[in-house]
């Protein structure tokens, strides 16, 4: 950060990012549900980026027509669902907006002693881009909203022993179909997700081909996905839907299948190889493909001819 620059502001508390936001202090301090469906609110714009120490789910009715997803378009016009996990950078608002939808906020401590606490970090849309929503259909949308309104209850009814217990509940139950609707997501974007599969493809076969791995090493999931602008966690959810395999089991194929053009059709070094595809230790690379193929290269070489 150059100097006389400002940071990303943290709220740490529920109760300083309702006041940074415009908003009544929240009825329970770890937790809070923003319903402005039924009650008018309007959030005051946020000039800096920001981030809480809080997991977000929102849910926009402002979602309409054809939106911008990933790489390309998505016709569900039924709202949609976006999500941010803790410390998590959400970028400034130059003007207040009315909010139409819900917006939970949970932090962390409110799951403790509860399995959630755990399985909650698993969830792969907490770590999507903000480009990267969860557009949801009309029936979709009821499910959703359901939770919503039992939680808002909830929150609003007398505190008891089960409070918190029924609210976890209906968290996971949130969770759940949110998941349901993202595998349902990869499914009916197959056609768009295939198009994004062939540019990975190129992608990477451009890496090799232009010897990058010799200036910049070993390709990485990482630079696959900021060069296609998506998060690596979607990038592995994709490719999970598409071929079975996560990001990085895919780049591992393709490195092996390299490798093998190489060990059948070069007379170079197993040293030779392993440095053109960016490793800069030839026994990792043999490690790697023993591991793969249960041969060594020298072996595989030998079985080949």
């Amino acid at each position: 950060m150059k100097k006389g620059e400002e940071g990303p502001h943290k709220y740490n508390s529920l109760s300083e990012l309702h006041q940074a936001l415009g908003l009544p202090k929240p009825v329970h301090p770890l937790i809070s549900l923003i319903d402005g469906i039924n009650n008018k609110i309007i959030m005051k714009a946020s000039p800096r980026t920001h981030l809480t120490t809080s997991y977000k789910i929102s849910y926009t009715t402002k979602i309409s027509g054809k939106m911008k997803y990933g790489q390309g378009y998505y016709d569900f016009y039924e709202g949609g669902l976006l999500f941010a996990a803790p410390n998590q950078i959400i970028g400034p608002r130059d003007h207040d907006e009315p909010h139409s939808g819900y917006t939970l906020f949970i932090h962390p401590d409110f799951l403790l002693n509860y399995p959630l606490t755990k399985k909650i970090r698993q969830y792969g849309f907490f770590s999507y881009a903000a480009n990267e929503t969860l557009h949801l259909s009309e029936t979709e949308k009821e499910i959703i909203v359901s939770i919503f309104k039992n939680i808002d209850l909830e929150l609003k009814s007398r505190i008891d022993d089960f409070s918190q217990d029924v609210i976890i509940s209906q968290i996971e139950l949130l969770l759940t179909y949110s998941n349901r609707f993202y595998k349902r997501q990869f499914i009916t974007r197959k056609a768009v997700n295939s198009e994004l599969l062939d540019k990975l493809e190129d992608l990477i076969e451009r890496y090799f081909n232009e010897e990058l791995p010799l200036q910049k090493g070993l390709p990485t999931v990482a630079y696959l996905a900021q060069s296609l602008n998506l998060s690596p966690s979607y990038l592995s959810d994709m490719l999970r839907a598409l071929v079975g395999q996560n990001a990085t089991q895919y780049l591992h194929t393709k490195l092996i299948e390299k490798a093998k053009e190489q060990l059948s059709a070069t007379d170079l070094s197993v040293g030779e190889i392993a440095y053109a595809l960016g490793f800069e230790h030839a026994q990792s690379f043999s490690k790697l493909f023993k591991t793969k193929t249960k041969l060594t290269p020298l072996a595989f070489r030998r079985s080949f001819n």
